[in-house]
């Protein structure tokens, strides 16, 4: 599961630069803003994920699956609104994946020994 994670990140990380870079040339107005925040959580959750992939543990692995689902959901849903002008209403559940996985590392850390 760690390579998959990890090589999820690294995707994640690199298409968000792709969104970045349209948001700011090609993207007009309300487009570019919510591609700008697609690609900044995409980028900073795909390096949650290169970290947290190191961790063995089943809440870092929970951690893990929160973050990639997240990823989808949030930035997924606010690409496919610009791109396909789709409904962004799977956003809020993956923004709310993405501060659970958050919660869940927490603990995770705190039982860390």
């Amino acid at each position: 599961m760690a390579r998959a994670s990890s090589a999820f990140g690294a995707l994640a990380c690199g298409m968000s630069v792709a969104l970045g870079a349209y948001a700011s040339h090609v993207a007009l107005a309300q487009d570019g803003r919510r591609l700008a925040i697609a690609a900044a959580f995409a980028f900073g959750h795909g390096l949650a994920l290169l970290v947290v992939s190191t961790r063995c543990s089943r809440l870092a692995l929970a951690a893990q699956l929160c973050f990639g689902l997240g990823i989808v959901l949030f930035s997924g849903s606010l690409s496919l609104a610009v791109f396909f002008g789709m409904p962004t209403t799977l956003a809020p559940f993956g923004g709310s994946l993405l501060m659970l996985g958050w919660g869940i590392l927490a603990v995770d850390f705190v039982r860390a020994r």
